[in-house]
């Protein structure tokens, strides 16, 4: 499992003090249930040999964990756990693997970089490919709708009318749903959490592919899940890996693209589609197919839920990637019998159903210009691509496949070449990438960096990326 997030108040590389290191170290152990409530604190003289400071610092230590309610002390006793555990912090708990480049890195550097900074390794397009027109038209009709929509908590299930046209676009793709089956979340991600809290508890194993977009290890490693990865390959998961792991493993989930996956680009072919839907019923897996990228196909791969009919496959989407990251709005659609339950714990962890978000993508995509500016869009894209995957050839960075759509390029580097290193340099210029390893889980993607194609065409993104391979050159 990943590392948690850098801290971003403090200075990349500086060294904490020997009392704030002990203080850390106390707080990983309570985080990771070694020390429980009510447990006895090593010794002073104990956890200063241990840790090779001095019985000062521990003191220190363990009186400022006191202040903040985390230890107690007990005079003539020692110290405790407080009663009340720590908070669970994805920061501390698990192996340190690549502690500074992992996902909350990547997606903090991207987030909190300014509208100028250059995020070749982000996710998302630039605001300027986006239907700026399209939303200004949208908020005015949005902004003429009565009180009710502007102040009112909406449908738990979400806005009707957007219900019924995710239907019909799911229907383009082969996938039969009816409104009541959909039920509209705040983002894709919001789906997938909805679904872990309604279908896991912690401990179950969850399968992925190897690599997989970075915030599906971050997400289920905050449901507690047991994380479980297979090789992906061109044309879908490695199936004899896949079949060997639901043996071994029995996971209760599996998170996949079918479509545009990410980061690789490539697309779900209808035989491993097949295969991968026949394991699933003899081993009793369900599967969550995320589909947020299908508006960038030119045209549609296969759909795990297509196959399946909604029988054990949950299909999710959302319009953040081609409409707008701050319209947040997704959707989940299920079989019948579990929109109950999902819509309770819908109540339970937002109570509402974001209907200011939810009419202003229906306002959008319910006009006649959002097909036309896909299409655009789609072309914009497709140029992107050949331009940028031919300059990165040029520095002897290799794609691993050409994608037939999309945004994403996943590049091999030259041999030898750490992509972390080259991430931590282009971040000292100002450039954010994204090395292979915070997608992969088992860390076998150290000379992989994943690019989007749309955020890669600014010339000084090449120039430091020459710099960085011939500085890694120059490394013995």
């Amino acid at each position: 499992m990943i590392e948690g997030p850098v801290r971003m108040d403090q200075d990349i590389g500086a060294k904490p003090s020997r009392v704030a290191t002990v203080m850390t170290t106390i707080r990983q152990r309570i985080a990771a249930r070694n020390l429980t409530p009510g447990a006895k604190l090593p010794s002073v003289r104990a956890l200063a040999a241990s840790l090779k400071v001095s019985t000062s610092t521990v003191v220190d230590a363990y009186e400022r964990l006191v202040a903040e309610g985390i230890i107690l002390s007990r005079p003539g006793s020692g110290f405790y756990v407080a009663s009340q555990a720590a908070p669970f912090t994805l920061a501390e708990v698990g192996p340190r693997l690549d502690r500074e480049i992992d996902p909350f890195w990547i997606s903090r550097q991207s987030l909190e970089a300014d509208d100028e900074g250059l995020k070749p390794g982000c996710g998302w397009l630039p605001p300027s490919w986006l239907p700026e027109e399209s939303l200004r038209r949208g908020m005015r009709a949005l902004s003429r709708t009565d009180g009710a929509v502007l102040a009112g908590y909406g449908s738990p299930l979400g806005f009707p009318p957007l219900r019924q046209l995710v239907a019909r676009r799911m229907a383009e793709h082969g996938i039969e749903a009816l409104p009541n089956q959909i039920v509209l979340t705040e983002s894709g991600i919001q789906a997938i959490d909805l679904l872990c809290r309604f279908l896991l508890e912690p401990g179950d194993t969850v399968l992925v592919d190897d690599p997989c977009y970075f915030n599906f290890h971050a997400l289920l490693k905050a449901h507690r899940a047991k994380v479980v990865g297979v090789p992906y390959t061109p044309s879908g998961p490695d199936m004899a890996v896949f079949a060997q792991v639901l043996t071994e493993h029995r996971p209760r989930l599996y998170v996949t693209n079918s479509g545009i996956h990410n980061p690789t680009g490539a697309v779900l072919s209808p035989v491993v589609a097949h295969r991968v839907l026949k394991l699933a019923e003899a081993h009793d897996l369900t599967i969550i197919e995320d589909d947020i990228f299908a508006d960038f196909e030119h045209a549609a791969a296969p759909r795990l839920a297509a196959y399946d009919g909604l029988d054990r496959v949950i299909h999710i989407g959302s319009f953040s990637k081609t409409l707008s990251a701050s319209a947040r709005c997704g959707f989940i659609a299920v079989r019948p019998d579990w929109i109950g339950g999902l819509t309770d714990l819908k109540i339970a962890t937002s109570f509402g159903g974001g209907r200011l978000a939810a009419q202003l993508v229906f306002n959008v995509l319910s006009e006649g210009s959002y097909r036309k500016y896909l299409e655009a869009l789609r072309a914009r894209l497709a140029r992107a691509m050949a331009e940028v995957s031919a300059q990165l050839k040029d520095l002897g960075i290799t794609p691993w496949l050409e994608p037939q759509a999309g945004m994403f390029l996943w590049c091999q580097l030259p041999d030898g070449v750490d992509a972390a290193d080259m991430a931590r340099f282009a971040l000292e210029r100002g450039i954010v990438l994204a090395p292979g390893n915070a997608f992969s889980l088992s860390q076998t993607a150290t000379g992989f960096m994943r690019f989007n194609v749309a955020q890669t065409l600014a010339p000084p993104i090449f120039d430091v990326l020459r710099e960085a391979l011939k500085q890694s050159a120059r490394q013995p």
